[in-house]
């Protein structure tokens, strides 16, 4: 679709926003829904949303209307923790976490020493996430700077809004995996002043998680982090009970493996650390007064029979809560399938994962995690109109399921647990389409 006058674009269909965090509510409380809406674009940001019996009359004349009717318009979704150089081993049998680093994760890693390689990736995996519906990501590279330039590179491209960064190991990982102090910190410099703030890129400052870095990496990623106060800092923390206990082994000194961090100057707003299942009240209570997220994983976590994540207790912090694939652990690109695994987690801990709330883990919570709510995660007016709109009907079952529900609630309910890439019809960044479901 070109723009129309004053680079002014007009969409229609059902659409959908959180203006807050609705909780477990299903009253729509904090939840903006227009059956029959315009979203009006003007270069690229969100101009106006309103019912379309509203807004029609005061369109220019001659401005193309995208219609979208019958079909369900949202922002777009939000992942708060991805690898992409798992990519190729995404569904490799049979470990929990330690040991699949090492029988999978570690090999797959290997190859981004090949540039081109990382590049080939790169691309792939951006299509695979616009496929999915996801316009923004937090995305983990490998310790070769490389890697790095090409997920900036292929995201510039494509104008995402994306963060990454080059992961930091001086220990208990292969050889030629291993970066050290000093190298850790001159390659992140480097890449920080090449690649953050330039467009829609930020950068992440990336030690993988505790057990890899010595206590001289991390406080030279702590002093890295000091200087370049904007960036983010992303991790993993609490995953794994096996892991949980190496941690206490190699820092005896560290009251919690979220102290090990905390320590170094490493727990700050846009910090974003993965999983925080084995954490206790004092942790959560701290990540909340710091303002440092959690990114909730729910696929990967099933699948390395990690454990099952606490949001109540998170919430009951006023801790910040994101949503991740965590692909390679995770074993779909979709958030709505992440949501599906996320309730079921939520149902076996005795909680619940109303329609809204989900809709609010997968958009405007990520966005808040990230802390980029000034700019994303809803379609309040100045945003950017980043936005993927949901096919009601992608499926027969969901066509089915769509017909017998009473109202829109039901029906995004339904969305969430049966959906998936198939669902995405369209994905838009800042007003342009970057995907379309084929025919």
């Amino acid at each position: 679709m070109t723009a129309g006058p004053k680079g002014l674009q007009a969409f229609r269909g059902s659409i959908l926003h959180c203006l807050d965090d609705p909780d477990n509510s299903s009253s729509g409380d904090n939840v903006a829904f227009f059956e029959d809406g315009i979203l009006l674009v003007e270069n690229g940001h969100v101009a106006a949303l309103a019912d379309a019996e509203t807004l029609l009359p005061n369109l220019p004349d001659g401005l193309e209307i995208v219609d979208y009717t019958g079909r369900l318009i949202l922002p777009g979704l939000i992942d708060t923790h991805v690898h992409f150089p798992q990519t190729d081993m995404i569904a490799s049998y049979g470990e929990q976490l330690l040991d699949w680093l090492e029988k999978y994760a570690f090999p797959a890693e290997r190859r981004f020493a090949d540039a081109d390689h990382a590049a080939e990736v790169a691309d792939f995996f951006l299509d695979e996430l616009l496929r999915n519906g996801t316009t923004t990501a937090l995305v983990l590279g490998t310790v070769h700077p490389q890697s790095v330039d090409a997920i900036f590179e292929a995201a510039s491209a494509k104008n995402l809004r994306l963060a990454a960064g080059k992961v930091l190991m001086d220990r208990n990982c292969p050889e030629d995996l291993r970066d050290d102090p000093e190298s850790a910190y001159h390659d992140s410099k480097a890449l920080i002043e090449r690649w953050h703030r330039q467009g829609r890129l930020l950068y992440a400052i990336t030690p993988r998680f505790a057990p890899t870095s010595t206590e001289a990496q991390l406080e030279r990623t702590g002093q890295l982090a000091a200087e370049h106060p904007d960036t983010f800092l992303h991790s993993h923390l609490a995953e794994n009970k096996a892991e949980c206990a190496w941690v206490a082994e190699l820092f005896p000194e560290s009251r919690s493996y979220l102290d090990v961090y905390d320590r170094f100057g490493l727990l700050r707003e846009r910090s974003v650390f993965a999983h925080c299942i084995h954490l206790d009240q004092t942790d959560r209570k701290r990540m909340a007064e710091t303002g440092a997220a959690m990114a909730f994983c729910p696929s990967a976590n099933l699948f390395l029979g990690s454990g099952l994540f606490d949001l109540a207790a998170a919430k009951a912090e006023g801790a910040r809560v994101g949503l991740g694939t965590d692909v390679g652990a995770g074993t779909s690109f979709n958030l709505l399938r992440g949501l599906s695994e996320a309730y079921k987690i939520l149902q076996l801990n005795g909680q619940k994962l109303a329609p809204f709330q989900a809709l609010y883990l997968a958009t405007l919570a990520g966005a808040r995690a990230l802390h980029l709510d000034d700019k994303i995660g809803n379609f309040d007016t100045g945003k950017e109109a980043d936005f993927v709109v949901l096919d009601w009907r992608s499926t027969p079952l969901l066509g089915r399921r769509t017909d017998a529900a009473q109202d829109h609630v039901e029906k995004l309910f339904a969305l969430i647990m049966l959906g998936d890439d198939r669902a995405v019809f369209s994905t838009y960044i800042m007003g342009r389409c970057a995907y379309r479901r084929a025919p």
